[in-house]
C-alpha cells in the first residue's frame, strides 16, 4: 500500500528546480577557496626608497640580522620559544633567506611614503615603475608585487589617482604592454562602496587607453575603519564592496593600528591580538567565506632593532602575533622590516611542522576510506573536509614550510598535489581503478 503524503509531486518538483537554479547561481558566485598560491605575507616599504632588487637587499639584511642575533638553532628557538624541530625550522628559514626573501612586496604611496609635494611623488611614481620593468627584466621581483596608493578621501583621491595613472601607463611603455605576474593595487581606508566603484571604473577606462585585456587590473582592500565593518544603518559593507569591485578584488588586508584607532583604543593598547580586532577579523573571515578573496592580517609594529635583546623580545612578539593569525585561519600578515623575516617564516614553518604527523595520518586515512566508498558506488560528499587537509599541504608547500617528500608520505602523487583539488585527485582514482 502505498504512503499517503501531503505534497504534490509537482510542487516539489517545481521548488527542487528554483532551488538547483539558486545553488547553481551560489556556486558561481562563491567558488570557494582558491587553489593559487597565497603568499604568507606582504612587506610594506616606502616608494621613496624602492628599487629593482629591493626583495634581494632585504634578504641580505634578514640574514645579517639572524647571523648577529641567533648565529645557531638553539639560540634562535630559545628567542622566539620554539620547543620542537629546532634544526629543521632554522635550516629552512636560512634556505627560504637565500633563495626567496619575500614573497610578496608592496611599493607604499601612502602611510610608507607620507604627503610629500606633487612633483616629487609624480616623479617617484615614474621611477618605480621603471625600477619594476628592471625587475621583470632581471628576474629580482618577488612572486608578488604592488602598489598601494593614497585612499579615495575628498583630499586625497585626486592624488591617489594620479599616481595609479603615473604608475601604469609607465610601467607598461617600458615593458611593452606587460605586467609582473600577481600585480595588485591596495586600496586603503575604505568607508563606501563608491570608493571600490570608482577603482573599478578607473582600471576599465585605463584597460581601455592602454590595450590591457579587460578584467586584467585586480586590487585588494584595506579593511582598517569601523564603517567598513558596519555602516551607518547597520549592515556590514564588506559584501558590498566586494559587489562593486565587479569581479576585481583578489584580497583583503586588515588594518591593525588604523581600526584600532577608529575605535578609540588608546595607543599603548593598540596590538594586533586585541579583542576588537579579532571581531573585525571574524566579520572579514564570515563575509568573505567562499568567495575565494585572500585575508591577509596586520602588521606587528615593534621593530626588532637593536641589542640582542631586545631584538628577541621584538621577535618573540612577532612570532606570538603571527600564531595568534595562523590559528585563527588568517595565512598571510604584514611585515615592515626585514628583521622580522626570520620570524615570519619561523613562526609559519613550526606551526606547519608541529602538525604534520597528524595531518599526514589523517589525510592518508581520508583518501583511504573516499576510495573505498567510490569503490562500492557509495556516495563520498565530504570533500570539503579533504580540501581542507590537502589544503594544509599546499600551503607548507608554498612557502617552503614542508618538503615535498613530506607531503608524499600522505600517500598523493606528485601529480595529485599539483592538481591542487581533493575532487580531482578522487575523480582521478575513480577513473583509474582497477575493472
Amino acid at each position: 500500500m502505498p504512503f499517503k503524503t501531503s505534497l504534490d509531486e509537482r510542487e516539489v518538483a517545481r521548488a527542487a528546480t528554483s532551488l538547483d537554479t539558486a545553488l547553481a547561481d551560489f556556486a558561481q558566485r562563491f567558488p570557494g577557496e582558491s587553489a593559487a598560491r597565497q603568499p604568507v605575507h606582504t612587506v610594506y616599504g616606502g616608494a621613496q626608497l624602492f628599487k629593482s632588487d629591493t626583495t634581494k637587499k632585504l634578504g641580505e639584511i634578514a640574514l645579517r640580522s639572524l647571523d648577529a642575533n641567533a648565529p645557531d638553532p638553539m639560540t634562535f628557538a630559545r628567542a622566539i620559544g620554539l620547543q620542537r624541530d629546532e634544526e629543521t625550522v632554522y635550516t629552512r628559514v636560512v634556505e627560504k633567506l637565500r633563495r626567496e626573501p619575500v614573497e610578496d612586496f608592496r611599493i607604499d604611496f601612502e602611510d610608507g611614503y607620507g604627503n610629500r609635494p606633487d612633483d616629487e611623488e609624480d616623479n617617484d611614481a615614474a621611477r618605480c615603475a621603471r625600477e619594476v620593468a628592471t625587475g621583470m627584466a632581471n628576474g629580482t621581483l618577488s612572486p608578488f608585487i604592488g602598489i598601494r596608493i593614497k585612499p579615495f578621501s575628498q583630499e586625497l583621491m585626486r592624488r591617489g589617482v594620479r599616481t595609479l595613472d603615473i604608475f601604469l601607463t609607465t610601467l607598461l611603455d617600458a615593458t611593452g604592454g606587460k605586467l609582473p605576474p600577481w600585480f595588485v593595487v591596495t586600496l586603503p581606508k575604505i568607508q563606501l562602496p563608491e570608493q571600490v566603484t570608482l577603482l573599478a571604473d578607473l582600471y576599465e577606462m585605463i584597460e581601455s587607453r592602454l590595450g590591457l585585456a579587460a578584467g586584467t587590473l585586480r586590487f585588494e582592500f584595506m579593511i582598517e575603519t569601523t564603517q567598513s565593518i558596519l555602516n551607518a544603518n547597520g549592515h556590514s559593507n564588506l559584501p558590498l564592496f566586494l559587489a562593486a569591485a565587479r569581479g576585481r578584488c583578489v584580497a583583503a588586508h586588515f588594518g591593525t593600528y588604523d581600526y584600532t584607532a577608529s575605535c578609540n583604543i588608546t595607543a599603548a593598547h593598540q596590538r594586533m591580538d586585541h579583542p576588537a580586532c579579532d571581531f573585525a577579523r571574524h566579520m572579514m573571515q564570515v563575509a568573505y567565506a567562499g568567495t575565494g578573496i585572500w585575508l591577509s592580517d596586520g602588521a606587528t609594529n615593534i621593530m626588532p632593532v637593536g641589542d640582542r635583546a631586545t631584538v628577541h623580545a621584538a621577535w618573540r612578539l612577532h612570532v606570538d602575533h603571527i600564531r595568534h593569525s595562523l590559528i585563527n585561519a588568517y595565512y598571510q600578515g604584514w611585515d615592515l622590516n626585514p628583521s622580522q623575516l626570520p620570524t615570519r617564516y619561523a613562526a609559519v614553518y613550526s606551526f606547519f611542522l608541529e602538525s604534520l604527523g597528524a595531518a599526514t595520518d589523517r589525510l592518508r586515512n581520508f583518501i583511504q576510506k573516499a576510495g573505498q566508498a567510490t569503490l562500492v558506488g557509495d556516495v563520498f560528499d565530504d570533500a570539503a573536509t579533504g580540501q581542507g587537509l590537502l589544503n594544509y599541504f599546499l600551503r607548507g608547500l608554498n612557502c617552503g614550510a614542508l618538503t615535498q617528500e613530506e607531503a608524499l608520505a600522505t600517500g598523493l602523487t606528485l601529480d595529485e598535489l599539483r592538481s591542487r583539488s581533493f575532487v580531482k585527485i578522487m575523480k582521478g582514482r575513480r577513473e583509474h581503478r582497477p575493472v
